[in-house]
């Protein structure tokens, strides 16, 4: 896997994935920045979020379950020293589909964090993250 961040100017980059995506970063106006693009702590939070996602969605359709809609929503809390890592993470899982169980997707939610997501274990070396599920039927 590669990536390669190239200054534009002030405080803003552009960030280029190896599979040829494009990302615009940039700091807030406080910072010296223009507040053009995303943070980039604000991309490991999105990074987190994308990772147990794919995660979950794929468990639940191995497991044959039709699922609809997922949206995992983060609040994080960063240390107030640098450096300012995260401290902690609240994830909120909003599932949707058809006869889904609650004890399906927490056992989906489950293997993402202890097992499958990268992001999940990286992010529990200096965070403490939490969950909750919110299941709806379609």
């Amino acid at each position: 896997m590669k990536s390669r961040v190239t200054w534009v100017e002030n405080r803003m980059f552009v960030g280029e994935s190896g599979s040829g995506h494009s990302v615009v970063m940039d700091g807030a106006p406080e910072a010296g920045g223009r507040n053009a693009g995303i943070r980039p702590m604000e991309m490991l939070l999105i990074g987190l979020c994308g990772c147990t996602a794919f995660d979950v969605v794929l468990i639940l359709e191995r497991g044959r379950e039709t699922v609809t809609s997922c949206v995992v929503e983060a609040e994080a809390e960063r240390a107030e020293t640098d450096p300012k890592v995260f401290t902690r993470v609240h994830l909120v899982y909003k599932v949707s589909g058809r006869n889904l169980k609650l004890d399906k997707v927490e056992r989906a939610v489950a293997l993402s964090a202890e097992k499958y997501c990268s992001a999940s274990i990286m992010f529990g070396k200096t965070a403490v993250l939490t969950h909750e599920i919110q299941l709806r039927e379609e």
